[in-house]
């Protein structure tokens, strides 16, 4: 069956997948970082694409044959906005260059944001979504981003109307599981701890205009460490700060635009405790495999862009 090439370069992990309109496959493989660290340098990101791409797209290539192969679509910047670069992509356009160019197939670009809310809308069965307005929560090692989808040709326009207004909920995550001496990213790490937590106990945050702050979560996830002592319970502590914050962000985008649908991407949405959290507002989540960077949105964005 025909399909298209997606490829993801982002600043975490090396991804490539096939898609044939109805299903599809990824393979991706996370960026190494030392222990004790936070996330790569540019020129180590680079350096690790470099060695990881081929290594994938020789996984996926051994049983896909390339005459199949009517696209490549990639990535090339985090966000569809001015001035929206990293060096990272430039390795996953490279890549998709050679192989459109070798295949003589048209080559696709996107970003990595409209990647996220692809891949999110297809793994939970809606992808009739891509067609009408809807919001979209971007939250990742990165980015904290309330987003207004609205199609735009075969693509999606993202505008931003909320998130946070300082550090992202990655990065608190990510911070608070190197406090914890968990691996990094610690997301899945601190998800599974806090599991095994008794306590309900968090900060609520202040939220307006669907905008809130979470730098000065930090020192709290950090006193209350110090007070608490328990891993267990300081997990849960941080990861209940997000989720409540970004509930009172998407209770009031539903006010502002009533009847939308709301749909979660990136790495954090993957976490159980925010599922939890925001269920009563009937929220989209992606599968968790989908909720982390992958190629599989940019795949699905090609395929619409070439196919439909």
């Amino acid at each position: 069956m025909n399909g298209v090439i997606g490829i993801d370069t982002s600043n975490y992990t090396t991804s490539i997948a096939f898609f044939d309109g109805i299903g599809g496959e990824n393979c991706s493989k996370l960026l190494p970082v030392k222990q004790g660290e936070l996330g790569l340098r540019q020129s180590d990101a680079v350096f690790a694409h470099i060695k990881s791409l081929p290594e994938l797209s020789g996984r996926l290539f051994s049983h896909i044959q390339p005459t199949t192969i009517t696209a490549v679509g990639v990535s090339t910047r985090p966000r569809a906005v001015e001035g929206s670069y990293m060096p990272c992509f430039l390795v996953g356009y490279s890549h998709a260059k050679l192989l459109a160019d070798m295949l003589s197939v048209p080559l696709v670009e996107v970003s990595h944001q409209q990647g996220h809310v692809a891949a999110s809308l297809w793994s939970a069965g809606h992808m009739e979504l891509l067609l009408h307005p809807h919001l979209a929560w971007h939250l990742s090692g990165g980015t904290t981003e309330l987003l207004l989808v609205e199609p735009e040709g075969e693509n999606v326009a993202c505008t931003k109307i909320g998130g946070t207004s300082d550090i992202s909920a990655g990065q608190l995550i990510d911070r608070t599981g190197q406090m914890l001496k968990l691996p990094f990213p610690s997301g899945k790490h601190l998800d599974a701890l806090s599991r095994e937590a008794a306590k309900k106990d968090f900060f609520k945050v202040k939220c307006a205009d669907m905008t809130f702050s979470l730098s000065g979560v930090q020192n709290k996830v950090q006193q209350y460490h110090a007070q608490n002592g328990a891993p267990a319970e300081t997990a849960a502590y941080a990861l209940r700060c997000v989720a409540c914050a970004v509930f009172q962000a998407t209770q009031q985008a539903l006010t502002r635009y009533p009847g939308l649908p709301v749909v979660f991407s990136g790495g954090v949405a993957s976490n159980s405790m925010l599922r939890q959290v925001l269920a009563p507002l009937n929220p989209i989540f992606a599968q968790p495999q989908y909720s982390t960077d992958n190629a599989m949105g940019v795949a699905v964005l090609t395929y619409r862009a070439t196919e439909v």
